[in-house]
């Protein structure tokens, strides 16, 4: 690829992001390094850099980020590694988890088989026929305001607004293991305004 088909894509990426987060300057960052959990913060369960992944492998809770984000567009590849009935999901928006629990009350983008990609509580945040089956799959979630939408694999899965709670908050890696089995994450990024990263 030459440099400027790069930057090309580039700035195609930075016109499609502005209507979404707005006039303010953009950003995109890597969450995950490929190398250690720097910047993440493991919470009631087991979980390590594997080859490039992030690899869930035990327990009930969560791989969360130290930051709070809150107009974001997250993009992120994962993979369950059960041959059946996997369940694990990707948080955002909360700002604490309830005492005694494992995992926050919402919002879910929701990786449990049959369920993939949809979020409990937001009405029309459902998707059908879009998941490929013990393999990667790649999800992309936009969050502006009160308003969320998910693309599958490239494809629209769903758009809906309802958003209610904290303007920002954590996102976070569902550890499900007992009962959902191990997970993969891969290819974790953020883009978002600068002027919203809560550090």
């Amino acid at each position: 690829m030459n440099a400027k088909f790069l930057w090309r894509c580039i700035l195609g990426g930075l016109l499609l992001l502005s209507p979404m987060l707005g006039a303010e300057e953009c950003e995109r960052i890597p969450l995950f390094n490929g190398k250690n959990l720097e910047g993440w913060s493991i919470l009631g369960c087991e979980a390590r850099a594997d080859n490039g992944d992030i690899l869930i492998e035990d327990g009930n809770g969560l791989i969360q980020t130290e930051a709070k984000y809150s107009d974001f567009v997250l993009e992120f590849d994962w993979k369950p590694l059960a041959k059946d009935n996997w369940d694990s999901g990707v948080y955002f928006r909360y700002d604490e988890v309830p005492k005694g629990k494992p995992w926050p009350a919402r919002y879910q983008a929701n990786l449990r088989k049959g369920m993939e990609g949809n979020v409990e509580g937001i009405e029309g945040a459902v998707s059908e026929g879009l998941i490929k089956e013990h393999d990667w799959n790649a999800f992309k979630l936009t969050v502006k305001g009160n308003a969320v939408e998910l693309e599958i694999n490239g494809k629209p899965a769903w758009k809906a607004d309802g958003l209610s709670g904290p303007a920002s908050g954590f996102i976070a890696l569902q550890a499900e293991v007992p009962n959902g089995g191990q997970h993969r994450f891969r290819n974790l990024y953020l883009w978002t305004r600068k002027s919203i990263r809560d550090k």
